[in-house]
């Protein structure tokens, strides 16, 4: 039918664990694209989350409520918020009916934190071997478990020079490279010299599937954001049209003064770099 609005929708379905980003990302993430002149559609899912910093065009919290929902059956957080996704899955017409008026939208879907595919992890957990071990395998079940393209972020990457010093360059923790490594790491601990046997089964558990990699994002940076977008379009077969094309790169021409052309990934490295500059095959041999 002529002048009809297109049926297939694009989006993103944004989880992770709690703290870890999501509703500061929907912020960053809606207004590069209403910027680029996307028509975006921020969904909050997450019964929890009050005072939403960002424009949102369906709320969870119009149908149910998390504090509502503890008082009144008292429950706990985690209970009342199963209650809650549970009720909304009862309520499919309810949020179907927010949802239709949206069509030709790009969603944003922010969703409960405590669900376990934009997911972010926080970046401090390069810092720790055994963290981020854990992090893989955190990533890999979930790469699994949601039957959805998936990107994984490290988020809050203008933090980490805070968390401390970097064991191996950005790049080993961005693409997963040898996790030999790490467990030679782990295995100058006294605590995890005794699970040596253990950590070697996860990381080959992890190698084998060969799927997790991760996308640095720092929100409050257009070249970072710029990149996430390119990956979740590739993943999910959004493609950029002419004007938004012309006008991603004035947004990013005037941000950094200059005309801006796609560069690498490599920039992001440069950008937050360990302090050290020692390759893996470097770190190794002084082991």
């Amino acid at each position: 039918m002529a002048g009809a609005a297109p049926t297939t929708a694009f989006g993103q379905a944004v989880i992770g664990p709690p703290g870890s980003g999501k509703t500061t990302y929907c912020l960053g993430m809606s207004e590069f694209l209403r910027a680029l002149g996307r028509r975006v559609a921020v969904v909050n899912l997450d019964p929890a989350n009050e005072g939403l910093p960002y424009e949102c065009a369906v709320d969870v919290g119009e149908l149910v409520g998390l504090g509502d929902v503890m008082d009144a059956l008292r429950l706990g957080p985690n209970g009342g918020l199963l209650y809650c996704m549970e009720y909304l899955e009862a309520n499919l017409d309810w949020l179907r009916a927010k949802l239709d008026p949206l069509r030709g939208h790009y969603f944003l879907f922010d969703c409960p934190g405590q669900l376990t595919a934009v997911h972010l992890v926080d970046s401090h957990y390069c810092t720790d071997p055994a963290k981020f071990i854990s992090v893989l395998c955190t990533s890999l079940a979930t790469m699994l478990h949601v039957e959805l393209p998936h990107i994984n972020l490290l988020s809050k990457m203008d933090l980490i020079e805070h968390y401390g010093k970097l064991a191996f360059n950005l790049d080993y923790y961005t693409e997963v490279l040898d996790l030999s490594y790490l467990l030679d790491h782990l295995a100058s601990d006294p605590f995890f010299r005794h699970y040596r046997q253990l950590n070697e089964k996860l990381v080959q558990l992890i190698e084998d599937y060969s799927l997790v990699s991760f996308i640095p994002l720092n929100i409050q940076d257009k070249e970072s954001i710029q990149r996430v977008l390119q990956a979740v379009d590739k993943a999910n077969g959004y493609c950029f049209r002419a004007q938004e094309q012309r006008s991603l790169e004035a947004m990013m021409s005037a941000a950094m003064g200059a005309d801006f052309h796609f560069s690498s990934t490599l920039g992001i490295q440069e950008k937050y770099l360990a302090p050290s500059n020692q390759s893996v095959e470097q770190e190794a041999m002084q082991l």
